[in-house]
């Protein structure tokens, strides 16, 4: 079988695919991932075959394109533009045709997309084989914004001569996978049909395996890692009150800013603060006590994934909504950036370190979280929907 993965070109949405990546690939099957140029040093990174197609991010095209973006106020404006122009705008319309133009030469039996990347399901509908669907977020897996994407993707589909789709039934009708346990979905909140929950596996979607010797010369206090994503993390005012807010604390700071920072740019810091550029979640989290961060979904579901506490300083995207799941299932507290003193961030650390049950919900969210079927059989059920579309018998899965 073969597999083609489609994502938006950011290292946030590209995770969420690997460990599903990597059990198909364990399955013998044959893998590409399919993205803008520029994206695909990181895709390489994991080991991946990475097929450059579409809109370059990186182009003076798409910096023209997304050039209004930047004269958006933070909040529901910014991230309603993202949807329309970005998710299902000008990057999935240029993505339809490459991928008609490779299933020529490299004729897949499966297109697999992480939610916020819509060029992929148009193009396998175009074609006439199925998709998967893998979260990118926790946010109602996406399902209840179905109709709004549907009317951000109309004038596309009516190019491409597909059938109307007012009510977004095309975009997860075939198999949608969410890593991550269904109790982080809010309560009444809408979950596709074709939704199966699965465990999330650490891992950075890279081939980094080893912490620098200082990790192990740290004090023996309590360690809080503050990482700020791969897109949010060029915020040096919120870096300097993180580090003003816990540089004295009796407790280690490992703050990360980013492989395209310079971490020397903060000073000199005492013994028990270390400013990185990366350091590998897989092994450092297992370190650590606490996770100070923005509330992508990658780092929660790291945190969640190691049964750690959180305090989250949501900076956009789905991150407000993410920081709110937080508090409603008691694994951490909020502090809204316009408040992100270094008090309000001091505080914030001392009482979620100081509160046992913050730490007792995220280790119960996880055991939730390891009880639910491994990314193996998110390859069976990829497998399956191969086999189905293509006539074929296929076996159940053997675990649900």
């Amino acid at each position: 079988m073969r597999a083609l993965f489609t994502t938006q070109p950011f290292t946030g949405s590209f995770l969420p695919l690997v460990s599903l990546a990597r059990a198909l690939v364990a399955a013998g099957h044959e893998i590409a991932v399919a993205c803008s140029p520029s994206f695909c040093p990181t895709v390489a990174s994991g080991g991946f075959r990475c097929v450059p197609v579409g809109l370059d991010f990186d182009s003076p095209e798409a910096h023209a394109a997304f050039a209004p973006l930047s004269d958006l106020p933070a909040g529901d404006a910014q991230t309603a533009w993202v949807w329309e122009h970005i998710f299902c705008g000008l990057p999935a319309e240029r993505l339809v045709p490459a991928l008609a133009a490779l299933h020529r030469t490299w004729p897949f039996d499966v297109v697999v997309r992480e939610s916020n990347e819509f060029g992929g399901c148009l193009a396998a509908e175009a074609l006439g084989v199925p998709h998967a669907c893998v979260a990118a977020d926790p946010y109602g897996s996406a399902y209840p914004r179905r109709r709004i994407f549907a009317g951000h993707l109309a004038g596309v589909r009516a190019r491409l001569g597909l059938a109307p789709d007012p009510d977004g039934a095309s975009l997860y009708r075939h198999l949608y996978l969410a890593f991550f346990p269904r109790r982080i979905v809010p309560p009444g909140e809408a979950v596709a049909p074709t939704a199966r929950f699965l465990r999330f596996v650490l891992g950075d979607g890279t081939n980094d395996d080893t912490l620098p010797p200082w990790v192990d010369d740290l004090p023996s206090s309590p360690t809080v890692h503050a990482p700020l994503g791969t897109v949010f993390h060029r915020e040096p005012k919120l870096i300097r009150a993180i580090l003003a807010g816990l540089r004295d604390e009796p407790a280690n700071l490992v703050l990360t800013v980013g492989r395209d920072q310079d971490p020397t740019q903060y000073g000199p810091q005492p013994p028990n603060v270390r400013i990185a550029r990366y350091l590998p979640h897989g092994l450092l989290l297992p370190r650590c006590d606490l996770v100070l961060c923005h509330g992508g979904f990658g780092t929660l579901m790291a945190a969640v994934s190691c049964g750690l506490p959180l305090v989250v300083i949501p900076l956009g995207a789905d991150q407000p909504h993410n920081g709110r799941r937080c508090v409603d299932l008691g694994i951490g507290q909020v502090v809204e950036p316009a408040a992100a003193t270094p008090e309000a961030i001091r505080d914030a650390v001392r009482a979620v370190l100081a509160d046992p049950r913050f730490r007792h919900n995220a280790r119960r969210l996880r055991a939730e979280s390891e009880a639910l079927p491994g990314p193996d059989h998110g390859a069976d059920l990829v497998e399956r929907l191969v086999a189905q579309a293509s006539g074929a018998n296929a076996p159940e899965p053997a675990s649900r």
